[in-house]
């Protein structure tokens, strides 16, 4: 398949009503509001591809981006490629949920996301943070330094609401992928999910609300969870 056809085999399948959802969220034309379940059969018909992933980020149109994700080949994709991708998010679906989705499929997943996290800026640090939920919640234990980990949660307690909007909501999402995914740091995680406490994060015209890290925990280890790990990071 060309570009050409995939975006309009995405216009088709898009409405007005996802459409809106994705706009409230921070989302802008060009975008066809597409659904994820609409999208994998499209996906499935491109198969692994860098060089489509590639085209369809480069359009800049949010449907097109977030297939590229789906469609992309990490380990064919160098730090450069994550900085150029980085730099073209421009919402925090892209960066979070795109970006760092891809990244944490990388070798050098973590490398990247120390460097945005130290970089400060929205959007980098967000990606930054939310990679770090996405490979606690996927890599096995042995492959993370606990010392670090311990000194992560210490910067989120003391600087978590002094923070850019994105990144207390990421920060917030890496204190519970700590408590429920990385048992060496359970009990650090939930001394830290209570001195957070409840942290606002203007969210706009939606109807997402920020989980209480403390709550999400206990409800993982009522639930018998702790420990989880996904098999796959991308859908």
């Amino acid at each position: 398949m060309e570009l050409d056809d995939i975006m309009k085999q995405l216009e088709a399948v898009g409405t007005e009503r996802t459409k809106a959802i994705y706009m409230r969220h921070g989302g802008h034309e060009p975008l066809f509001g597409v659904t994820i379940a609409s999208m994998k059969p499209i996906a499935k018909r491109i198969g692994k591809d860098q060089r489509m992933a590639e085209a369809l980020y480069a359009t800049g149109n949010y449907d097109a981006m977030y297939l590229a994700g789906m469609v992309a080949e990490p380990r064919a994709m160098t730090e450069a490629d994550f900085e150029r991708w980085i730099d073209q998010a421009y919402f925090y679906m892209v960066s979070d949920y795109i970006v760092a989705v891809t990244l944490a499929e990388t070798a050098f997943a973590q490398v990247v996301a120390d460097r945005w996290i130290a970089d400060g800026r929205e959007l980098r640090a967000s990606a930054g943070w939310s990679c770090y939920a996405w490979l606690l919640g996927s890599r096995p234990d042995s492959e993370f330094d606990t010392d670090k980990l311990r000194s992560m949660l210490d910067n989120v307690a003391r600087t978590i609401h002094d923070q850019p909007n994105r990144v207390k909501y990421s920060m917030n999402n890496f204190v519970m992928a700590v408590g429920v995914s990385y048992l060496p740091l359970y009990e650090e995680a939930v001394r830290v999910a209570a001195q957070v406490g409840p942290v606002d994060v203007k969210l706009g015209k939606t109807k997402c609300k920020v989980p209480l890290a403390s709550e999400a925990i206990r409800k993982a280890a009522d639930g018998g969870r702790l420990g989880f790990k996904r098999r796959n990071v991308r859908c």
